[in-house]
């Protein structure tokens, strides 16, 4: 391979880095191959707009999953249920997971020869910034050109050019970049020299870390199946986005001027990146706000706050759109159809299983009072009517008429062990059980690959396409006065009630530290992306 280091995957919950070096001391590595982001953030950080709007790569980053992958209190428990699940296999499980969550110090053991640990570097600490960095800065921007763009790069299996001794170590970004900045980077951060290359741009690079495996592991650990657990790269490939959009254009909006990227000596760039990363996980900012010196965060709570009030005005104007059409009294029940659509450029919800979208309709009659209601939310984070949510053996169907409030739209994947039961352990799943999550525009559900097909009674609904999902309502209103009036509204949890309570019976701190983090979200753990109410005159028995 070179003077490259490949970080690769054996499939598994998240992926395992396997390096291929020369003989290299390890210890001289160690000190040269990343650097954490105090050594960035010094200098892309106090920038603003000439209408004062702060685009600080540090302060965006700090506040981003990217930043608390390692410190992510759900992925935490999650790895220690898959431990305890598996205990034969617990030490790869470990080692494992933490290439993607705790990429440096999985880099530096594949160094030295060894598996990596998670819990022996629990509790994070100020003075492990290695582990407590997360997706640093020197991560993602050493990625080579080396295999994107081929399945060889997914499960984490990217390539880093190789540190060495008293060489120039390069770091990608999409801007040339003059020769004396160069070196007054190459001299704050003892060894990096910015390069312009296009890839940090792609959706391929991204695609590497977030197109993921995981194998399925039965009796003593031994692997009994694989499952195709995250495909946003896949989905988007067979959508109307490519050529369009990519991953950075949503999650990494530009600035809309031109900016320096440096505060030091930087020349304003055209496009410049806002480091937000922003994405679906409300929850986590707002538990890492919340409980930030118990997880003895970097970010500002207030920072982490508005980074989740800005994911959820995120959601509402970009996610999805609705439609509902003119209420109507036909045999003595009022219908009306909903439509649901997607509006980007993936499966809504993609990625972690543990999300889920859904349809709260409610129905007024003339005294305003309550005549149907499906799909409220409990006070728990449960949804009313949801079969899952009420026995985690069941789960609840894809429906195509809405005729009882015991019934609620859900856009879900449900995962299946290899028995056919309904499992929230990703290292038991071999199958979807159901998988109607809403389609983006151009992607044909006839035509997918096994890897992102539609499972379920959705698959031969014809009224749930790349459109979007038709649903009709129909209720039955007995003696209510009309005129009625509908209330559409389509709610989304980035971790679902039954991924967090199926900790619960989990004997350790990280398993009890996180269902209790979730008890006390309470109903915050769902946010409204789209409301639209349709009242109409004409509906009257």
């Amino acid at each position: 391979m070179g003077n490259h280091l490949r970080i690769a995957s054996g499939c598994g919950l998240c992926a395992a880095i396997l390096l291929s070096v020369p003989s290299v001391i390890a210890a001289d590595l160690d000190s040269i191959q990343f650097r954490t982001s105090d050594r960035c953030v010094a200098c892309h950080n106090g920038m603003t707009t000439t209408k004062g709007d702060d685009y600080s790569i540090g302060v965006d980053w700090s506040t981003s999953l990217m930043a608390n992958s390692s410190r992510d209190p759900y992925w935490q428990a999650s790895v220690r249920r898959e431990t305890l699940d598996h205990t034969e296999a617990a030490a790869a499980i470990e080692n494992e997971c933490s290439s993607c969550h705790m990429p440096i110090p999985q880099h530096l053991a594949k160094l030295r020869g060894q598996p990596n640990t998670i819990f022996s570097r629990l509790p994070l600490h100020a003075g492990d910034r290695e582990s407590a960095d997360g997706v640093t800065c020197s991560v993602c921007h050493q990625i080579t050109l080396q295999n994107l763009d081929t399945a060889a790069s997914f499960n984490g299996n990217f390539i880093v050019n190789e540190a060495s001794p008293g060489d120039v170590h390069p770091e990608y970004g999409p801007f040339e970049i003059s020769p004396g900045m160069q070196r007054v980077m190459h001299s704050s951060t003892e060894g990096y020299q910015p390069q312009q290359s296009d890839q940090i741009r792609t959706a391929e690079l991204c695609a590497s870390c977030h197109t993921l495996t995981t194998e399925a592991r039965g009796a003593n650990g031994a692997v009994v199946g694989s499952l195709p657990e995250q495909r946003p790269y896949q989905e988007w490939l067979r959508s109307d986005f490519v050529g369009k959009r990519t991953c950075q254009s949503c999650h990494m909006p530009a600035v809309l001027e031109n900016v320096p990227i440096t505060r030091i000596l930087g020349e304003p760039r055209q496009g410049a990146a806002r480091h937000q990363f922003i994405a679906a996980n409300f929850v986590m900012q707002r538990i890492l706000g919340r409980y930030h010196d118990e997880l003895d965060v970097s970010a500002e709570p207030n920072d982490l706050f508005n980074a989740a009030d800005r994911t959820i005005r995120y959601l509402q104007s970009e996610a999805a759109s609705l439609v509902v059409t003119e209420p109507r009294i036909h045999n003595g029940r009022l219908e009306a159809d909903v439509t649901v659509e997607n509006l980007g450029g993936h499966k809504l919800p993609t990625a972690f299983p543990a999300r889920r979208a859904w349809l709260h309709v409610i129905v007024r009659d003339k005294e305003h009072r309550i005549v149907f209601e499906s799909g409220a939310l409990n006070p728990n984070g449960s949804i009313v009517g949801n079969r899952n949510d009420a026995d985690p053996t069941q789960y609840e169907p894809h429906y195509t008429e809405i005729r009882g409030s015991d019934q609620v739209q859900i856009y879900e994947a449900v995962l299946g062990d290899s028995a056919g039961h309904v499992t929230t352990g990703l290292l038991s799943a071999v199958d979807y059980l159901k998988d109607n999550r809403l389609l983006p525009r151009g992607f044909d559900k006839k035509d997918a690959p096994a890897e992102i097909a539609v499972h379920g009674q959705a698959l031969e609904d014809p009224a749930f396409s790349d459109r979007g999902h038709t649903l009709r309502y129909s209720i039955e209103v007995g003696d209510a006065p009309g005129p009625f009036e509908i209330a559409v509204e389509l709610w989304y949890q980035p971790i679902g009630f039954r991924w967090a309570k199926n900790l619960a019976p989990y004997n350790s701190d990280e398993t009890h530290r996180f269902t209790a983090y979730f008890d006390s979200i309470g109903p915050g753990s769902a946010t409204m992306l789209v409301k639209t109410k349709n009242a109409t005159q004409s509906a009257q028995n």
